[in-house]
């Protein structure tokens, strides 16, 4: 059986939530994520090396762009977290969430996803996960889905567990921690 070409594939560019709205990367939000990023510094730098410094406007808008093609090309299905308005715009970016690690002929994603601090806490990211999760089983044809995170990001891990994400194990030094020390990595799991 032929796997189809994934560009090919279809992905929606909006998934709505009860309070949240993911809507795919498009060219003209780099300053806005810029914004977010540095208002996120301390909250996100302990667990993300892409997010050490705060970004430029102009930087910010190259990863957008980059992001938009790599969702285009089905590479890499990264979408912005909005606050839903009432009348179900997006509101005010909460930060990023998305499918990566994709393998098409496995049928397997890797959720990751990050939330501004004041937002934190509130079952944003929760939503944004059941959101995908649902996407990766419901439309993509998802065999495994996977959250990968550091066995000292207590919040990350709560997420997953909330979601119905099973801990499969620890990988022990399997990669290395945003100052470059070897640390472990929980990998949690939900199968179709």
């Amino acid at each position: 059986m032929n796997e189809p070409d994934p560009p090919l594939i279809d992905v929606p560019e909006r998934l709505d939530g009860e309070r949240i709205v993911l809507l795919a990367p498009r060219a003209g939000l780099g300053a806005e994520m810029a914004v977010v990023i540095a208002q996120s510094l301390s909250h996100l730098r302990p667990w993300m090396p892409w997010a050490q410094e705060a970004p430029t406007a102009e930087s910010s808008e190259r990863v957008v762009r980059r992001m938009q093609a790599d969702f285009i090309m089905r590479r890499d299905l990264c979408f912005q977290i909005y606050a839903r308005r009432a009348d179900g715009s997006p509101g005010r970016m909460l930060g990023g969430a998305g499918l990566h690690r994709i393998d098409w002929a496995v049928r397997r994603f890797e959720v990751g996803y990050w939330i501004r601090p004041e937002a934190a806490g509130q079952g944003h990211v929760g939503e944004a996960v059941r959101l995908l999760a649902a996407l990766a089983f419901e439309q993509l044809g998802a065999r495994r889905v996977e959250i990968r995170c550091d066995p000292r990001n207590v919040k990350s891990r709560a997420v997953a567990e909330r979601a119905g994400f099973e801990l499969e194990g620890v990988l022990r030094r399997h990669g290395l921690d945003v100052d470059g020390r070897p640390c472990d990595t929980c990998v949690f799991s939900r199968l179709e």
